[in-house]
This record gives structure tokens, C-alpha cells and sequence, in this order.
């Protein structure tokens, strides 16, 4: 007969690091309602005019704009399924403390920098694409220009990417949104006399001085450390949870009718913009594209904005002179508001929505002429110079995010004059 050996003391249970614990909020976040049925006619009309574009692009244009098109559409798709938004991270943050999107955006940040680390450094391309990093000057244009893009945030609702995907879901009040950037956009280009020569120093890029390793390992340093104090600024505060939107219960579904985690969107996001990179040589950006629409609409009524000073510039000379849709930004854009219509019909949630009330008509329109004219003064905008700077290890974009964060403060004072809300620590989702 076998003895069992007696039992010993129960294996103590190991603990998960600190940093994949989920952090505290004052309530556990609540399910996510069922998707709606797919929005068919909205469907077909965004995926034949995605299939169309597409078509042309390539037709007339070449494979490199139709590359970008194509990555465009996905990015659209990831930002809608993900509702992977910069706006609501730093509201949500600075209002109640729940960092949870900020931390969203470190993952983001990190995986950029990763492959940018891996892809300038490395001098690799393809259509004979020369990759450089993403870098603005420091200066009196960079501090006023993002100060300026991030109380426009909070006014119009959402970011430049989140205008976009926000428009292409349907989203009316965000259509005032991108109105208003494109004519602040256009607007300072116009005055460009009057701002470029503000203060400023030189670019500075760490890979110019600790190589490209020495810079990709000083970023995710700095990352985590913002993760560690979001969450103990998160544990302080006890916040409201996130709100949810409609999901599918399965995973394979829920790929291609969402919602993604925003760790998903964080990813897919990174590897599509690393691809905007490697077919282009620059970052992934969204407003230059903006003051482009506005001066052709200009031209187009009878003006002349060649003649601007902006325009004279070296590159943006060829780019007002070019068609506008083999102009990289303009192709993503467009891009990222069609797939964004798609993956809202394929979730059930594409929808116009009417009946905008007058204060929050003027905040929209008001809030993205502050980012126009904000991104132009910065040198971008959340993914030109934020997203891309700091991936790019420029300490513009660490200047800009810091910026952005004490704009998003007074975005907030700001917002009930209009009407709009702030989460507040008693709610059941902020």
C-alpha cells in the first residue's frame, strides 16, 4: 500500500507585478451592451467608396498612395474600434484621476518608439523611402501652440485623429469640429508672417547624442515612469471606472465589429503608423493635410495662396503645387474617415446626429480653430508632434505632451461655459 507523503504548507500564491495589476476605481467598470445590428446601407456606401478611392489612388497615382490610402483605412478601423482618444485620456486624468487612457497612450508611445528605434535606425524603407525622425524646434511657438491645440481639444471635443474617426462614424458636432480646424489651419498658414520668426532653439533629438538604442531606452524609461504615477495618482483619487460602449461576447467577432481593448487599438495603431514610416520616410501626421484643404478651397474661390509666405516654404511649395491626393497626410486622412465609417456600420453604430444645441455648435467650431491655428504654431498636432516626436525622441514632443496636460486644465474651466460636462468623482463612469 502507498503512503501519500503527509502535505506541507500551501504554495504561497505569487502576486501579480504592480504594473499588470488593474488599478482602483470607486466602482467596477460595467458591462458593455450588445453590438446593434450592422448598419448595411451605411456600410455599403463606405466600402464602395473605400473599394473606389482606393482604385483611383492606385490608377492614378502609383502603389505608394495607394499604400498609404490602404493604411489610412486601417487606421480608421483601429481608432473607431479601439475609440482610442487623446482628449478623453487627459480629460479623465486631470478631472477625476483615472489615468487609465494615459497609460493607453504609454503603450502606444513605447511600441512607436520600438519600431521607429528600429526603423531609422537601421535607414530601412521601401519605394525608395528615406526614414527620419520627427523633430520641431523649442520655442515660444511650440509652448503657445499646444497650449492653444489642447484648450481647443476640450472645447471641439475631441483631437485630430479623434476628429477624423468621429466624423467618418457620423459624429455632426465633430463635422463643426473639423470645419474649424481646417479654416485655423488655413488661417495661419496664411498669417504665417506674423509667427515665424517667435523665439526658438534647435531641435533636439537624443539619438544625435546617446545613438538610437541610448534614445529608444531613455523613452521607456520615461514611460513607465509616467505609468507608475498615473496609477498612484489613480490609487490616491479612487476614480470613476471608463465608460463602455456597444461590444460583441466573442473575441472573433468583436475583431471585426469591436469594440478592441484599448491596448488593442494601441498596438494596431503603432504598427500601422511604423507602416506610414517605412512607405513615406516621415511619421504619421494628420493637420498639415488641413491647411492644404483650406488653401485650395481659397484658390478655388479666386485667391491665391501660392503666393503666401507659408506656401513658399521648401516642400510645401511642391505640396500646394501636387494633387491632393497623392499628398501623404491628405491620404490617411481621408483614409482614417472612411475606415472609420466602415467599422461603425460593421459595430451598428454609425448614426448623424442632429439637433446640435447653439453653445456646443460654437465650442466645436471655436475649439478646432484653436487646434488649426494651434497645430501650425506647435509644428503638430497630438500625432505629428506628440505621437511622433517623442517616438522619434525629440524633447519637442515631451514638451508638447507637458503643454498639452496644463491646456487640458483650462480646457476644463472652460467647457461649462458652453455647456459641456466634466466627469466628476461621484459618477458612475467618467
Amino acid at each position: 500500500m502507498t503512503i501519500a507523503p503527509p502535505e506541507g504548507p500551501a504554495a504561497p500564491v505569487r502576486a501579480r507585478p504592480a504594473l499588470l495589476t488593474p488599478a482602483p476605481t470607486s466602482s467596477p467598470r460595467p458591462q458593455a451592451p450588445p453590438l446593434p445590428p450592422v448598419r448595411r446601407t451605411p456600410l455599403a456606401v463606405s466600402a464602395l467608396i473605400a473599394v473606389a478611392l482606393t482604385a483611383y489612388v492606385w490608377a492614378a497615382h502609383g502603389a505608394k498612395p495607394g499604400v498609404l490610402l490602404l493604411l489610412g483605412l486601417g487606421l480608421g478601423v483601429a481608432l473607431f474600434h479601439s475609440r482610442f482618444g487623446f482628449t478623453s485620456a487627459w480629460r479623465q486624468l486631470i478631472a477625476v484621476g483615472n489615468g487609465s487612457g494615459l497609460r493607453a497612450h504609454t503603450l502606444l508611445l513605447g511600441t512607436t518608439a520600438t519600431m521607429f528605434a528600429l526603423i531609422i535606425g537601421t535607414g530601412t524603407g521601401l519605394f525608395g523611402a528615406q526614414p527620419a525622425p520627427s523633430a520641431g524646434p523649442l520655442g515660444v511657438g511650440l509652448v503657445v501652440g499646444s497650449l492653444l491645440f489642447a484648450v481647443g481639444m476640450q472645447l471641439g471635443g475631441a483631437c485630430a485623429s479623434g476628429t477624423l474617426f468621429a466624423v467618418g462614424s457620423g459624429q455632426t458636432s465633430v463635422l463643426l469640429t473639423l470645419g474649424g480646424f481646417i479654416g485655423g489651419a488655413t488661417l495661419a498658414a496664411w498669417q504665417f508672417d506674423l509667427w515665424k520668426d517667435l523665439p526658438a532653439w534647435e531641435p533636439v533629438v537624443l539619438s544625435d547624442h546617446i545613438g538610437w538604442f541610448g534614445s529608444w531606452a531613455v523613452t521607456i524609461v520615461a514611460l513607465l515612469l509616467i505609468v507608475l504615477v498615473t496609477r498612484r495618482v489613480q490609487a490616491r483619487r479612487n476614480p470613476p471606472p471608463l465608460g463602455v460602449v456597444p461590444s460583441a461576447r466573442t473575441a472573433a467577432v468583436r475583431a471585426v465589429r469591436g469594440s478592441w481593448p484599448l491596448a488593442a487599438g494601441a498596438l494596431a495603431l503603432a504598427v500601422l503608423g511604423a507602416g506610414v514610416l517605412l512607405v513615406s520616410g516621415g511619421a504619421w501626421g494628420i493637420t498639415s493635410a488641413f491647411s492644404l484643404w483650406g488653401s485650395e478651397l481659397v484658390g478655388a474661390l479666386g485667391g491665391h495662396p501660392e503666393n503666401w509666405t507659408w506656401w513658399r516654404q521648401p516642400g510645401n511649395a511642391e505640396m500646394l503645387a501636387g494633387p491632393v491626393l497623392a499628398d501623404k497626410n491628405s491620404l490617411t486622412d481621408l483614409g482614417i474617415m472612411v475606415g472609420a465609417a466602415v467599422a461603425a456600420a460593421l459595430g451598428g453604430t454609425w448614426a448623424l446626429h442632429r439637433g446640435i444645441p447653439g453653445r456646443t455648435a460654437v465650442a466645436a467650431v471655436l475649439g478646432g480653430v484653436l487646434m488649426g491655428i494651434g497645430a501650425r504654431l506647435a509644428g503638430g498636432c497630438n500625432i505629428g508632434a506628440y505621437l511622433a516626436g517623442i517616438a522619434s525622441g525629440s524633447l519637442s514632443g515631451w514638451v508638447w505632451g507637458a503643454v498639452a496636460l496644463a491646456g487640458t486644465w483650462v480646457g476644463l474651466k472652460l467647457r461649462p461655459l458652453f455647456g459641456l460636462g466634466n466627469p466628476e468623482p461621484g459618477d458612475g463612469v467618467c
